[in-house]
């Protein structure tokens, strides 16, 4: 298949942001990017145009990043308690999974974070205190205190940590 550089307008996710000079198959350049005005040719001409994007780009990167430790301050307060149902002896029934972490922060803080945004290596299927990892973006992480406990029993003591 042909292609063309173009050089991207806004950031277009799985491709590059503002001001990058991309390689793409002529017909997504043709049929989507340039018509949707998400990119520009690369001639020489709009080659030059680049620094006024390149600027636009380190202003919403800058403005992200502010946003992002905000949130990251917000989080790292958190202390968030889940519920693991649990049979007769201890067995679990299910597990703690990214998503229920992400519905608890929102519930909590009524901010949204995407769950995608949670680092967890695998679901949670056993109670006690654990630290789970949010990447924010632009290099910002905030870790956020979870205490699992049994269905009808209590919450782990704060000294007490999880058995992996």
């Amino acid at each position: 298949m042909p292609t063309t550089q173009v050089i991207l307008k806004e950031q277009i996710k799985g491709l590059g942001a503002e001001a990058d000079v991309v390689k793409v198959k002529r017909g997504f350049a043709r049929n989507f990017l340039l018509p949707q005005g998400k990119a520009y040719e690369a001639t020489k001409g709009n080659l030059r145009y680049t620094e006024r994007l390149k600027a636009v780009r380190a202003e919403r990167e800058a403005k992200e990043t502010l946003e992002a430790e905000k949130l990251a301050a917000k989080l790292k307060k958190l202390k968030l308690k889940l519920t693991l149902s649990t049979g007769q002896g201890g067995k679990a029934f299910g597990s703690i999974t990214t998503i229920d972490i992400a519905k608890a922060i929102t519930e909590e803080t009524k901010l949204e974070i995407d769950r995608h945004m949670i680092v967890l290596e695998k679901p949670i299927k056993s109670t006690g205190n654990f630290e789970i990892l949010v990447k924010l973006g632009h290099e910002v992480t905030a870790t956020v205190k979870l205490a699992v406990s049994s269905a009808g029993a209590p919450a782990p003591a704060e000294g007490e940590d999880a058995a992996d």
